[in-house]
């Protein structure tokens, strides 16, 4: 397994690590409780280190997370989240309940140490920005928090610009988590400098477009009740059609590297920028070890320019909602 440094702190993580949202969360039904304790020691032998939970995904989540890992604690990095403390449906749609105030943050947190049963939270991030509480605000309590020792680390997620600027420069922040993928690209445009600049690591959700990009789903699919791809515009019969030529060119160079599709679009990834983490989610075991060995592909300069080249021909449908 490959190593990256996340962002301005002393902590070292697998270069791809693993989001544990769907194991309970927007997917169905949570997945059984022994099988996904199995995957996420699995996923330590496999040599993963770097595991992605939060609060919202259903305080089961970090529960599992904690219990799993409780016998490897000193081996892994665990990060999750604060900032959502629930949700409301207003006019039918569901709504974030946002809470950044310090003494919220301070609740949150506590309650999240008791649940990973850990003493102190490797990787904090908020989840989403409190219009109410300034940037300034939020991370002088981190600052704070680092200081009782607490959190080692913060960062921020689907944060704007000039949010991500002010707050570093009250608690320098050490990652920011946000969508990326061949399909969703946004982050190539601003972000990806602002990190470098900052030397802020940038971790990946969805970097497999929730499945999209590794070739395994058709209009014929059918998700399960609870599932969120029922309803995402990406997997709609016409936007499928619509990125076949996406799927088509990841499928040949997967064939040329005798590798999945899966895997290519991680090696991908991981060779756009030194700081990038993506962090796959899956509850099954085939497809955990599947995603780990992603990190063993290596693209040749040529090769990677050949997939941006053709990736700049194909007019993608991002539709992700």
């Amino acid at each position: 397994m490959q190593w990256r440094k996340l962002g301005n702190t002393e902590l070292n993580v697998s270069a791809i690590g693993l989001g544990c949202m769907g194991m309970d969360h927007a997917y169905g039904k949570p997945a059984d409780r022994g099988e996904m304790t199995r995957l996420i020691r699995k996923a330590v032998e496999l040599g993963c280190n770097f595991f992605d939970t939060a609060f919202i995904y259903g305080e089961s989540n970090e529960e599992l997370l904690g219990y799993a890992l409780s016998p490897v604690r000193d081996q892994v990095i665990i990060a999750t989240k604060f900032g959502i403390i629930g949700q409301e449906v207003i006019d039918g749609t569901p709504q974030n309940m946002l809470d950044s105030k310090p003494e919220s943050i301070r609740e949150q947190l506590e309650g999240s140490l008791r649940r990973l049963k850990v003493n102190c939270i490797d990787l904090y991030y908020q989840h989403r920005v409190d219009p109410d509480v300034p940037p300034e605000t939020v991370a002088e309590t981190m600052s704070e928090l680092i200081k009782e020792g607490k959190i080692k680390a913060w960062g921020l997620s689907n944060a704007p610009i000039d949010y991500i600027r002010r707050a570093h420069a009250v608690c320098p922040i050490a990652a920011i988590e946000n969508q990326y993928s061949m399909m969703w690209r946004e982050p190539e445009k601003e972000l990806f400098d602002v990190c470098e600049e900052l030397n802020i690591a940038f971790v990946a959700y969805s970097p497999l477009g929730n499945g999209f990009l590794s070739g395994k789903f058709t209009k014929e699919t059918e998700y399960q009740e609870g599932d969120f791809r029922n309803f995402m515009g990406r997997f709609r019969s016409d936007v499928i059609d619509h990125n076949k030529a996406l799927l088509d060119v990841i499928a040949e160079v997967a064939k040329q590297k005798n590798a999945t599709s899966a895997q290519v679009v991680l090696a991908w990834e991981l060779a756009q920028k030194p700081f990038i983490i993506p962090i796959p989610g899956t509850t099954k075991i085939h497809r955990l070890e599947e995603n780990l060995a992603g990190a063993n592909i290596a693209l040749l300069p040529a090769e990677l320019e050949s997939i941006n080249d053709a990736l700049a021909q194909i007019d993608i449908d991002e539709t992700h909602f």
